[in-house]
C-alpha cells in the first residue's frame, strides 16, 4: 500500500478500494511548482498501489478543478528546446492516469483548463456539473498549443472539428456542450455529481480487480500509436516556445488578470483579448 499523507496541494483518501484525491492548491488550483511534482509523484504511486481499484479526482474549491498549468512557469522554458526522443514528466504523469490497471475518473465541479483539461482527458471517465463546470484549452492564445497530451486526447473523444473549435477559438464550454459533444461522460445537476460518482466508483471497485485492469487494457489498444503523437505534439510545442509573439501574448495574458480569480473566471473573453488584431 503506497503512503498518501504529507502531500502538498492535495490530499488522498482510501476506502474499500477507492482513492479519492482532492485537489486544494491556492485560489484557481494552478498546476505549478507545488501542484505538478506532486501529483506526478502521486500518479506513480497510485498506479503500483495493488489495494487502489478506483481513482477519483475532485476539487476541494467549488469554482476550479485545476485552471491550467502556471504561464510563469513556461515563460522560464528555453525557446530552443530540441524535438524529445522520450516523454516528458507531465506526458508520462498522464499516461499512469490513462493506463494504470485501475478505473481513473475525474470529477468537475467548476472550471478546467490548459494542463488541468490534459489531466482529465487522460483519465478513463469524466463528470462534470452542469451549471457550473467550464472547459478551456487557452494555449492557442498564448501563443502555444495544448502540450500536454490535449491535441492527442480531445479529438479521440470529440472528433477533428469540435476539437479545432475548442482548441484554436481557445473559448470556453460549459459542461451542457461538453456532454453533447463527448468530452464528459455525463453532465449532472451539481447536487447528484458526487453521489453519482461515488456510486459508480464504489461499484467498479467492488469487481474483480484483475477483471477491470484486463477490460481497460482491451479497451485501451483501440487507441493507436499514442506515445508518438504526443513525442510529435511536445516537439510542435517546443517550436511554438521560440514563434513570433509568444512571450509577449504570455505576458499580456498574466498583465490582464491571468492566474487570478477575476481573470481566470472570465477564461474565455480574456483569451479572446489577447490577439494582435481585434475580431
Amino acid at each position: 500500500m503506497g503512503e498518501y499523507s504529507g502531500f502538498l496541494g492535495l490530499r488522498v483518501e482510501l476506502d474499500a478500494g477507492v482513492a479519492t484525491v482532492t485537489i486544494d492548491n491556492g485560489p484557481v488550483n494552478l498546476f505549478d511548482r507545488v501542484l505538478y511534482p506532486e501529483m506526478s509523484r502521486l500518479s506513480a504511486l497510485l498506479a503500483d498501489d495493488d489495494e487502489v481499484r478506483v481513482v477519483v479526482l475532485r476539487s476541494a474549491n467549488p469554482d476550479y478543478f485545476i485552471a491550467h498549468f502556471d504561464v510563469e512557469a513556461i515563460l522560464r522554458f528555453p525557446p530552443d528546446r530540441p524535438a524529445p526522443t522520450e516523454l516528458s514528466e507531465f506526458h508520462r504523469m498522464c499516461e499512469r492516469f490513462r493506463t494504470m490497471r485501475k478505473a481513473t475518473i475525474a470529477v468537475i465541479e467548476g472550471r478546467v483548463g490548459g494542463g488541468g483539461s490534459e489531466l482529465t482527458l487522460s483519465c478513463d471517465m469524466r463528470f462534470a456539473a452542469l451549471g457550473r463546470a467550464v472547459f478551456n484549452q487557452p494555449e492557442v492564445a498564448l501563443g502555444i498549443l495544448p502540450g500536454g497530451s490535449g491535441t492527442v486526447r480531445l479529438p479521440r473523444l470529440v472528433g477533428r472539428g469540435r476539437a479545432l473549435e475548442a482548441i484554436l477559438g481557445c473559448d470556453d464550454v460549459d459542461a451542457a456542450t461538453a456532454q453533447a459533444w463527448g468530452w464528459v461522460n455525463r453532465a449532472l445537476p451539481p447536487e447528484e455529481l458526487r453521489p453519482f460518482v461515488d456510486r459508480l466508483a464504489r461499484r467498479i471497485a467492488s469487481f474483480p480487480a484483475h477483471a477491470v485492469a484486463e477490460a481497460k487494457a482491451s479497451v485501451l489498444r483501440a487507441e493507436q500509436a499514442v506515445t508518438q503523437h504526443l513525442l510529435d505534439e511536445a516537439a510542435g510545442f517546443n517550436r511554438t516556445l521560440a514563434g513570433a509573439g509568444t512571450r509577449e501574448a504570455m505576458q499580456r495574458f498574466l498583465a490582464s488578470g491571468g492566474q487570478t480569480p477575476a481573470g481566470e473566471g472570465r477564461l474565455g473573453a480574456l483569451c479572446g483579448e489577447l490577439g494582435t488584431v481585434q475580431p
